[in-house]
């Protein structure tokens, strides 16, 4: 079995649980930590894979991390994968569990791109103007390209508009070049 389906077979399957026992928010703010420690820790996804580690011994480090941080049925789930030598799954199950709790709430994704840092009392200006023209929450993170010199680029969801002085100075190029 490939990891997509594996990761995607579990994610459905707490996904379907949270929804039954109504802890979905809970259960987003979980598997928005465990993709942050899993995105940001070397050392976790080191553990996750390493074959020498026992399985009782990754048990004990994931309660250790998580303890009275997520939901008890989190951290059963986060066993459960373990005990089945899934654990190496883990991050792609956060990704996909995410997915469906986006899906299922209505919640867009958004990024926006800039040459320089955005504050966050900015950021948060952006926000609530996206919701209130998208008419749903928006989840949206900033990045910083310098390579786009100016402007900005703004995906949200699978839309991307890009107004960035870079994109602007390729499209006068390929104008002048035409003519």
């Amino acid at each position: 079995m490939d990891e997509s389906a594996i990761s995607v077979r579990y994610a459905k399957a707490i996904f379907s649980l949270a929804n039954e026992k109504d802890f979905l928010a809970d259960l987003k703010n979980d598997m928005d930590l465990i993709a942050d420690v899993c995105n940001h820790s070397v050392e976790f996804n080191l553990l996750l894979k390493s074959p020498v580690v026992t399985t009782s011994k990754k048990i004990s480090i994931i309660r250790q991390i998580f303890r009275k941080k997520i939901h008890e049925i989190t951290m059963n789930f986060l066993v459960l994968v373990t005990n089945k030598k899934r654990e190496v799954y883990i991050p792609s199950m956060c990704r996909n569990t995410l997915a469906l709790i986006r899906k299922e709430k209505n919640i867009k994704t958004a990024v926006l791109t800039t040459a320089k840092p955005v504050d966050e009392k900015l950021l948060q200006k952006a926000k609530k103007i996206f919701e209130d023209e998208l008419k749903t929450e928006v989840e949206l993170t900033a990045r910083e390209n310098p390579h786009i010199i100016g402007g900005l680029i703004l995906r949200i969801d699978d839309k991307q508009y890009d107004a960035s002085i870079n994109t602007q100075l390729k499209k006068i190029k390929q104008e002048m070049i035409n003519k």
